[in-house]
């Protein structure tokens, strides 16, 4: 492929220190011209369901000692954080209406039907065959790097830790009552990361007064679910970071203190690039 065309960006450290790695399944912002032509919604209403500038929040894991991995193509193209088979009937033709899960039914599938606040991407749905080829062309490249990437880790160092970042709108925290949350915690109640590192991760983010909640009202979602084995020593914890905090939601341009916000999160990944879950240092030594 030449390098237009990547799906993915994959960065390594000098020295990978731990099996960390920070993902950002959702930042992409390359809108190709054939997407474009499909769609009549304008450019600022696509990329409203972007996690924007997530990606430059964690550039600076390598120079800490971890791995980041960053789609390029957007989200309203192919959702890297859905399963390949969780395919709404109502964006392509000829799949079976089979039981959907909440997500595919609200026009959140790998091929969503609708951005940020429900408006329609597509005007028809589009060929089985095209849904497919996004899938193989932009799904798979992000998954087959990650799958490698944590196997890679587990034999290195004992240990994969999976940051998987991404951001959400102020309004998706508006039922809250009380103080809302700056940052949400998912580890699938336990499922997808054991305790140490989800505390591990959490005391990071408060150390920098950052008020959290953990798995309310996000939890974890395909990558969480398919890639945490904490039994097996491969953690995954999603973060999930206020948009207003760092950008203009309406303009989608970071604020004029976003170099501060950035360099709050650039010591929460200092500190995170060289976590060791229990029992990952004497697993290193006997692999090595």
């Amino acid at each position: 492929m030449t390098a237009p065309d990547l799906p993915v960006f994959l960065t390594r450290p000098k020295h990978w220190a731990s099996g960390v790695i920070f993902g950002s399944p959702h930042s992409g912002n390359h809108y190709p011209d054939w997407f474009l032509a499909e769609t009549s919604l304008p450019m600022p209403v696509l990329r409203s369901s972007e996690d924007a500038f997530v990606d430059r929040l964690i550039a600076s894991a390598p120079d800490f000692g971890a791995v980041t991995l960053c789609a390029r193509l957007p989200r309203c193209i192919v959702d890297l954080n859905r399963g390949p088979d969780e395919i709404d009937p109502l964006v392509v033709r000829g799949v079976p209406r089979h039981p959907l899960n909440q997500r595919t039914l609200a026009g959140l599938g790998v091929i969503p039907r609708v951005v940020s606040q429900g408006r329609q991407i597509l005007d028809r749905p589009i060929e089985r065959a095209e849904a497919e080829r996004r899938i193989g062309a932009y799904w798979r490249p992000y998954h087959d790097a990650l799958a490698g990437l944590i196997a890679e880790a587990k034999a290195r160092f004992g240990q994969a830790i999976l940051i998987d970042m991404h951001s959400m709108p102020r309004e998706a925290l508006s039922h809250l009552h009380g103080q809302r949350p700056d940052m949400v915690l998912g580890n699938r109640h336990g499922l997808s990361a054991a305790a140490r590192i989800t505390d591990a991760v959490a005391d990071a983010i408060e150390a920098e007064g950052w008020r959290l909640r953990r798995n309310s009202p996000f939890s974890g979602a395909f990558i969480t679910q398919a890639y945490g084995r904490p039994g097996q020593n491969i953690h995954v914890v999603q973060l999930e970071i206020d948009r207003s905090l760092y950008m203009d939601e309406g303009s989608i341009e970071p604020r004029p203190d976003f170099a501060e916000f950035a360099q709050r999160m650039q010591r929460v990944v200092r500190k995170l690039s060289r976590l060791e879950a229990d029992g990952a240092a004497g697993d290193r030594i006997a692999a090595e």
